[in-house]
């Protein structure tokens, strides 16, 4: 299944690094940035979480919380995020509800792993909709960070 713009973001309750919850609902009344990426360590996705990092003060202006979700346990979060002096939460989805909600999931990815989260982005506004969506088939492709920023720009 994969969500599309307009509809309603499909609800998650996911623990961050630190192991604390984070329910998308509670976040009404924020526009809501989620950056689905592969794993933690690998090239392409340490350099989306760093330019997220670099340019966090903008989306924080457009009333943007944004989180970096992958199915990477919080232990390797919580590193992950310290070693790149991430400041913004990261979520584990270990249990691949989440990427498998969005429509975002390698059914097998490299050496075989299966149940990955393909490189996705998606804007949801202040009611919890989508306004953007985008799901990458190739992992070292790169988030169309333009586009989440023109949609933000669209949701003042």
């Amino acid at each position: 299944m994969s969500v599309t713009v307009g509809q309603k973001a499909p609800n998650f309750e996911l623990p961050d690094q630190d192991k604390k919850m984070v329910n998308l609902e509670s976040l009404k009344g924020k526009n809501v940035i989620l950056l689905f990426f592969p794993a933690a360590f690998t090239s392409t996705c340490t350099k989306e979480m760093c330019q997220t990092r670099d340019e966090l003060s903008y989306f924080n202006g457009m009333n943007a919380e944004v989180f970096g979700i992958s199915v990477d346990m919080p232990f390797t979060l919580a590193k992950y995020k310290a070693d790149n002096q991430l400041n913004f939460p990261l979520l584990s989805d270990f249990n691949k509800e989440a990427i498998t909600a969005y429509g975002c999931k390698y059914d097998t990815w490299i050496a075989g792993l299966k149940g990955v989260a393909k490189r996705s982005s998606f804007v949801i506004d202040k009611e919890g909709v989508i306004r953007f969506a985008q799901i990458l088939e190739v992992a070292g492709d790169y988030p169309d960070f333009d586009g989440i920023k023109k949609t933000l720009e669209g949701l003042k």
